[in-house]
């Protein structure tokens, strides 16, 4: 069975690109060569900035002969009706069968396909798929009408087998495809041919090109930590960065170099965020004082000066933007120095946050107001709740958060500790963001989890005031992440705040905030949350339905014990007995027309299973009840589940509709009973199965 080897070579594809764009190749061409009949053992792609790579091993030589038989129209059905099945089928009238059916006679086609060699459904799949590729961005160049991310200079297709290596013949606007490639644009610009994928690789290293993406990016990070560790200095981890670079280069060489001492005084974070930005450099630290003080930068080629010219040039250009990022933050601190947080906030009065919901400015205050609210819940302070709530929006109106927006929020806590602020209030500038994605960390200062819960209420209330929901995959606003990230500072932070309670204090507009609508779209989100924890959503809707779910981290509680019950073989089969007594009773109240909840007597009690369930339920009673009332869930679910073996037993030998009228009757408020102990720990009415 032959292997394949393709290659698109062409201009530099743009690093975020490439690692989609070879699994799109790879994709699309196993499945055309599948759809055609051909099957394979593996594949493998790969990526350079100049080429992507498709390897195919144990690919079958032709496709098998296919023989089809479609049904048609019956005979004598009206022409159009022929015609368009001989259309369909792709054969003629006289080409067609009559057999004989129940209803009469009906035309069949039958439609042979001879088997094909291999390199014509190569050639065929593979310019289909160069022709119709999903780049995000496409060009086209010279007078052809093809498009590809970058000019497409060269097509390699072969198939090796033990007679060697045959080209597959393609030619796709005027590139013919061969078995030559050419190496590093500029260490080995010639072109070579290959009769293999071990030979192609192979030769590829030897003419300065290193194939595989996760190969460069290894060899970037040892050598940049190597060089790194011989200064007692550390590299700062980014592995989107690492990514990325390995997308740019070819052929790897890593190069340390030195950020001038006028910078050093910059706060860490915005040197790593101006060199990555704007160079794709590394930041290497002094782990001693926590200061960034050079820098990696990974040339596409060796020099003669080894790099000497080439890190000289990036110095100058790093020089040249470092230059502004500390004219930017010299000038923020004149400003919080001359004018404090609330002077630099100033300007966010004239930036409109949603023309229904007022300005920046005005959405501050609610949030300022809110987070005093909040305050007490949370174990903070009213007062510094409402200074950091008061200036944690301050730096969006500052120079260096509009150069760099991913320091919203950082920069707030160092102009906050510059203007004098402490106790937690420079932290909550910074953390009230938090978290902003589900592998985030949520804040802890009682503080900054004021303001965070603060800021995300306001934004949920009022864009459900207005009538600016989330539909269906579109949610412009975030609002989902909003919820998700209230309901991980109250749940991971163990914090009870009943949000029925909340809403009202939350916005000035309208009265939709204190609906249920809003509480139920947190729901949704928590059953999102909760499924990756492995709970269900009928047992999250059991603990739903139960006083006091509007506290989300009481609701989690009573979910995760309820969960854990019902994992047991007891639990689950409690839920059986329970569902049977519920079906059981509510039939015979329907019948009856009466509610049986009067209480069962034991004295009328005749089988031994009966009083054995009495007894059960006055046990698990005298212990749910203040277990229940102590919140005390587990101690709650383990003692309903163990009222599974006297439910069981009372079905295997109690006949509960007997014919004494009084023994039916009492039998019936004691199903009541089951009933009534069993959903005053959930609503066991939800749950599945």
């Amino acid at each position: 069975m032959p292997d394949l080897l393709i290659e698109l070579f062409s201009e530099e594809i743009p690093a975020r690109m490439q690692t989609r764009a070879a699994e799109d190749l790879k994709k699309l061409v196993t499945d055309g060569l599948v759809e055609a009949g051909l099957t394979y053992a593996g594949a493998a792609a790969f990526s350079t900035p100049r080429r992507l790579s498709l390897s195919i091993d144990g690919l079958t030589g032709e496709s098998k002969p296919v023989r089809e038989e479609r049904r048609g129209p019956k005979v004598g059905a009206p022409d159009k009706a022929v015609e368009g099945f001989l259309r369909g089928a792709g054969v003629a009238r006289e080409d067609l069968e009559v057999r004989d059916d129940k209803k009469g006679q009906v035309y069949f086609a039958v439609i042979e396909k001879p088997g094909r060699m291999a390199a014509d459904i190569i050639a065929e799949v593979l310019e289909a798929t160069i022709r119709h590729f999903p780049w995000p961005k496409s060009m086209r160049w010279g007078d052809g009408t093809l498009k590809w991310v970058r000019p497409l200079h060269a097509i390699l297709c072969i198939l090796v087998d033990e007679a060697g290596a045959e080209v597959v013949p393609l030619d796709v606007d005027g590139i013919v495809s061969g078995n030559t490639t050419r190496g590093h644009r500029f260490m080995a610009p010639d072109p070579f041919s290959v009769t293999s994928f071990d030979d192609y690789e192979a030769k590829l290293k030897r003419a300065n090109v290193v194939l595989r993406a996760d190969e460069r990016a290894e060899a970037i990070w040892a050598e940049a930590t190597n060089q790194a560790f011989a200064l007692g200095l550390e590299v700062v981890e980014d592995r989107g960065l690492l990514a990325e670079v390995a997308g740019l280069v070819e052929w790897p060489v890593v190069l340390l170099g030195r950020i001038d001492d006028d910078f050093l005084g910059l706060p860490p974070e915005v040197l790593q965020t101006s060199m990555k930005e704007h160079q794709k450099f590394f930041s290497v630290r002094n782990p001693k004082t926590g200061r960034i003080e050079r820098f990696v930068t990974v040339a596409n080629m060796e020099t003669a000066d080894n790099g000497v010219t080439i890190l000289a040039g990036n110095q100058k250009v790093l020089a040249a933007r470092l230059a502004d990022a500390k004219f930017f933050w010299e000038n923020d601190l004149r400003t919080v120095k001359t004018k404090g947080l609330e002077g630099m906030a100033a300007p966010l009065a004239d930036v409109t946050f949603h023309n229904k919901l007022g300005s920046q400015a005005d959405r501050i205050k609610r949030i300022e107001a809110l987070a005093r609210e909040i305050a007490p819940s949370v174990g903070a302070m009213p007062d510094l709740a409402t200074e950091a709530a008061r200036i944690c929006k301050a730096d969006l109106a500052s120079e260096m958060v509009y150069e760099f927006p991913e320091l919203q929020g950082l920069m707030g806590r160092y102009y906050a500790e510059a203007a004098g602020h402490d106790e937690g209030v420079p932290e909550a500038c910074e953390e009230h963001w938090q978290p902003l994605g589900p592998s985030d960390e949520v804040p802890t200062a009682p503080v900054s989890i004021a303001v965070a819960l603060a800021d995300k209420i306001d934004t949920l209330t009022g864009f459900w005031a207005i009538d600016e929901k989330p539909t269906g995959s579109k949610d412009p606003f975030a609002l989902r992440r909003a919820a998700l990230g209230i309901i991980r500072i109250l749940v991971e932070r163990d914090i009870r705040m009943p949000l029925s309670e909340v809403f009202p204090h939350a916005h000035p507009y309208g009265d939709a905030t204190s609906g249920a609508d809003l509480l139920d779209f947190f729901y949704d989100r928590l059953k999102v949350f909760l499924r990756e924890k492995g709970i269900r959503h009928d047992i999250i809707d059991a603990c739903i339905a139960m006083p006091g779910s509007d506290d989300l981290t009481l609701l989690v509680k009573r979910a995760e014990a309820l969960a854990a019950v019902l994992a047991t073989d007891d639990g689950e089969n409690l839920i059986q007995g329970f569902k049977r007594a519920n079906n059981i009773l509510t039939q015979a109240e329907e019948k009856d027309g009466v509610e049986y909840s009067y209480g069962a007597d034991v004295k009328y009690a005749e089988e031994p299973a009966e009083m054995a369930l009495f007894a059960a339920l006055d046990a698990a009673d005298a212990k749910i009840a203040p277990a229940m009332k102590a919140e005390d869930f587990g101690t709650a679910m383990t003692a309903m589940a163990a009222l599974r073996g006297p439910i069981d037993q009372f079905f295997t030998d109690v006949q509960v509709n007997a014919d004494s009228q009084i023994l039916r009757r009492n039998r019936l408020n004691l199903l009541s009973r089951i009933r009534n102990i069993c959903l005053s720990v959930a609503d066991l009415t939800q749950i599945e199965g």
